[in-house]
């Protein structure tokens, strides 16, 4: 199969949907690789490096699309690399489509089969191909909490750990799945003080196994999210509902009355965030304010550390790429159910149930689809 490696072009994204040693085992395995030229750069890989892994360097994006049987990016493809895409074309990338109609109906309208990373699932459940990235962000979520809480960024002027005689911020996250439970890690290694909400008892108690009486764990209702928002100094949006939209957890009221010069973090943002305040930010202007609030609501957080970003998530996806490559899609996903949960969009057809019921389209069922 020929596979193309775009340049990412979201705003300041420098991740790479695959690595120079990825490419060698797809070209040692019989497959072809074309790689727009820099598409590395951002990682510290240089052309030199991909040409050595057995792939050709190509001076345009637009001529990995025209070339390619199945594209492998890291962002959802953008408006103009959505007009690129052609009937039966392979795309495996990030997608979060329930949160992005403009996406979906363009690549509805291209025919393309497009499989998206966030839906992939594992036995015994989980996500392997969002896990790399939502440690990442989990991580991230605190140093960006911690720079935004300073005075020049808008903050209230304080250090996340304090000092002695003077008390730490309080963290408050919302949800103790990946990235909450990351997200906890680091916050507790400052110094703040941190509480973590979710709805699973189970996910709580493996936060208390790992943190013990460092962290305070409640479960998510009304009154506890109400009463440890409105006394949070950071709270951090960690609310995941795979291929679903976020729900809003934290109502516009609510912000209101949060402290003045406080910190949220929307991590779930991808997935149209869980603060009805909320709306996607960027690398370049990563910030707002309302009500007195600093909202961090960029929408690519892992793209700010890219070389560590695009090898985790290389060693979660390259198996697939491999499965894909050597099987061709209909088999790859006929032998994986796995796999196939991560079919969102083919030939026109909506085929991930949760998306179809965000925005409106009729689902079909993927299976259907993948006859010879």
């Amino acid at each position: 199969m020929l596979i193309g490696i775009p340049k990412e072009i979201k705003d300041h994204e420098y991740r790479v949907g695959l690595t120079p040693s990825s490419v060698r085992e797809l070209t040692r395995a019989g497959h072809t690789a074309v790689v727009e030229r820099d598409a590395g750069a951002g990682i510290g890989a240089d052309d030199a490096e991909y040409e050595r892994a057995g792939a050709t360097i190509v001076a345009e994006g637009s001529e990995v699309f025209a070339r390619a049987e199945m594209i492998i990016k890291v962002k959802e493809p953008q408006a103009d690399e959505r007009a690129r895409l052609r009937p039966g074309q392979v795309l495996f990338t990030y997608l979060h489509l329930a949160a992005d109609p403009p996406q979906c109906k363009e690549l509805v309208a291209s025919g393309a089969v497009c499989i998206a990373y966030e839906t992939v699932t594992q036995a015994g459940g989980g996500l392997p191909l969002l896990a790399p990235m939502s440690e990442v962000a989990g991580r991230l979520s605190v140093q960006a909490a911690a720079y935004c809480l300073e005075r020049s960024h808008g903050g209230r002027g304080m250090l996340l750990g304090g000092v002695p005689g003077v008390a730490a911020a309080k963290v408050v996250i919302l949800g103790a799945g990946v990235v909450g439970s990351h997200a906890a890690q680091m916050a507790v290694g400052t110094g703040a003080q941190v509480v973590v909400i979710d709805r699973n008892v189970d996910a709580l108690r493996r936060i208390d196994r790992l943190l013990g009486a460092r962290v305070v764990t409640e479960f998510s209702n009304a009154d506890n999210v109400e009463r440890e928002v409105l006394s949070a100094d950071v709270v951090i949006g960690c609310v995941l509902v795979p291929g679903a939209a976020a729900p809003k957890l934290v109502s516009r009221a609510l912000v209101s009355q949060m402290k003045k010069g406080a910190v949220i973090v929307d991590v779930a943002i991808d997935q149209g965030g869980c603060f009805e305040t909320s709306h996607a930010t960027t690398h370049s202007a990563p910030t707002y304010v309302v009500d007195g609030v600093v909202h961090y609501c960029v929408a690519n957080m892992p793209g700010g550390v890219p070389r560590t970003s695009t090898y985790a998530l290389n060693h979660a996806t390259l198996p697939f790429v491999l499965a894909l490559a050597d099987k061709g899609w209909r088999q790859a996903l006929r032998d994986d159910p796995h796999l196939l949960n991560g079919l969102n969009i083919a030939h026109g057809q909506v085929t991930c149930r949760e998306v179809a019921a965000a925005l409106g389209y009729t689902y079909t069922a993927p299976l259907g689809l993948l006859a010879p």
